[in-house]
């Protein structure tokens, strides 16, 4: 433990207990987006990514730079938003529901390997450098994402 508060990686039990959270959000977001869908299985890991992802967002709201509330905290509100939408759109069925969920769902898991980035970037890069390399891997993610929501929606049938 010693050795991640030294490098700043995490310097808190919400630290800890927020990067514990996230990656287990990459971990369970990348399986649903690699599995079948409408599975119990889908259905099983999904309610275990929300849960993640729930408190991965609560505790970022917990967390702060130099003391005070920073963009950081923008993302985490639309992260949250992003994923309670998905999950009560699947939830309450209602007209485009599985629109709603998988767009909603797959841009939450997409939003989250952006986060990591950031992440990456704060932690091991000076903030001369910062800029660039998350501009560049969020962009990246973000386009690779795009494209492989897109592949997957034309897949999709939104009639439910």
């Amino acid at each position: 433990m010693d050795f991640l508060k030294e490098f700043h990686i995490i310097n808190s039990s919400i630290g800890l207990i927020h990067t514990i959270f996230a990656i287990l959000s990459m971990v369970f977001g990348t399986m649903v987006l690699l599995n079948k869908k409408g599975t119990k299985k889908h259905k099983r890991v999904g309610y275990y990514y929300v849960i993640s992802m729930l408190i991965v967002n609560v505790t970022a709201f917990m967390i702060y730079n130099f003391g005070r509330i920073s963009m950081f905290h923008f993302f985490a509100a639309a992260s949250l938003i992003t994923t309670i939408i998905g999950v009560l759109a699947a939830i309450r069925k209602k007209k485009n529901w599985l629109r709603k969920h998988f767009y909603f769902m797959s841009w939450s898991v997409v939003g989250l390997y952006c986060a990591f980035w950031a992440e990456i970037g704060v932690r091991f890069f000076e903030m001369k450098y910062f800029w660039w390399i998350v501009m560049l891997a969020t962009g990246l993610t973000s386009w690779l994402g795009a494209r492989r929501i897109n592949k997957e929606a034309k897949k999709m049938k939104f009639d439910k």
